[in-house]
């Protein structure tokens, strides 16, 4: 495959490690659906659009969707193969947090979190799959987190998604391997994100005392790990969950 074939679908890319997949998938020659779901989030996406055309040479698009909703993530998916032609590689990335302990978590809060995070990766999955194995050729990477392997106290419901998607990722695996379809997962640590930027200094220092790199990571250290998934030198590498957390989770 050319590179001005190959495609791929972001999900929250408008911010954070989204934005950040896009920018490196773009720059390695990626034509990118960049996913964002408010009116809130649309000039960013608008901007990084621009950014990408004018600064990588591709071709980029916004498709606007609530990976929540099973029929708006059918419509986000199929947005983007139209205006793309086709699509080989889905990054999973758009989550929420809504943290709390449990003996006090409602079950709005852990229902939202688990729709969106779990539930949107199931939701752009099931409709990006039949076209990945119609081709016979994609890249399915996974954004989950350490914290679904390790838990976090005051995150049930972040961990619980997070931790399901590992589940999925590896069903999926050994469902479509045969179709010349990888799928993978990305467990990021503690990233310098908006989120990571609320804590304050003895927070961060608390933090980076449990990591052996004794920083945070970046951004784009995560969408490296994706960017390397996505490509075909990964072409051997399914079913696999890849750290990106600086050694905390040793």
């Amino acid at each position: 495959m050319n590179e001005e074939q190959r495609t791929a679908l972001v999900t929250g890319a408008s911010r954070g490690i989204g934005a950040a997949c896009a920018r490196r998938l773009a720059r390695d020659g990626f034509n990118v659906a960049i996913n964002y779901r408010s009116d809130s989030s649309r000039q960013a996406a608008e901007e990084l659009r621009e950014e990408l055309e004018r600064d990588c040479g591709v071709r980029a698009v916004c498709v606007r969707g609530d990976v929540a909703g099973f029929e708006s993530a059918k419509d986000m998916v199929a947005a983007a193969v139209e205006q793309l032609g086709r699509l080989d590689v889905l990054v999973n990335n758009a989550g929420i947090t809504q943290d709390g302990l449990l003996m006090r978590m409602s079950e709005e809060q852990f229902e939202r979190v688990v729709d969106t995070n779990l539930g949107g990766t199931f939701n752009c999955m099931r409709h990006a799959v039949p076209i990945m194995c119609k081709q016979r050729y994609g890249r399915i990477v996974n954004i989950s987190s350490v914290v679904g392997e390790r838990g976090n106290a005051g995150q049930a419901n972040y961990a619980a998604s997070k931790a399901g998607i590992i589940g999925l990722t590896l069903a999926t695996a050994k469902e479509i391997g045969g179709r010349g379809v990888t799928v993978n997962a990305v467990a990021p640590g503690f990233i310098e994100t908006d989120m990571t930027a609320a804590l304050d200094e003895k927070a961060v220092a608390a933090l980076t005392g449990h990591i052996s790199l004794k920083r945070l990571g970046a951004v784009d250290d995560v969408a490296a790990a994706v960017a390397f998934l996505a490509s075909d030198d990964a072409s051997y590498i399914t079913g696999q969950v890849l750290g990106v957390d600086g050694g905390i989770s040793l």
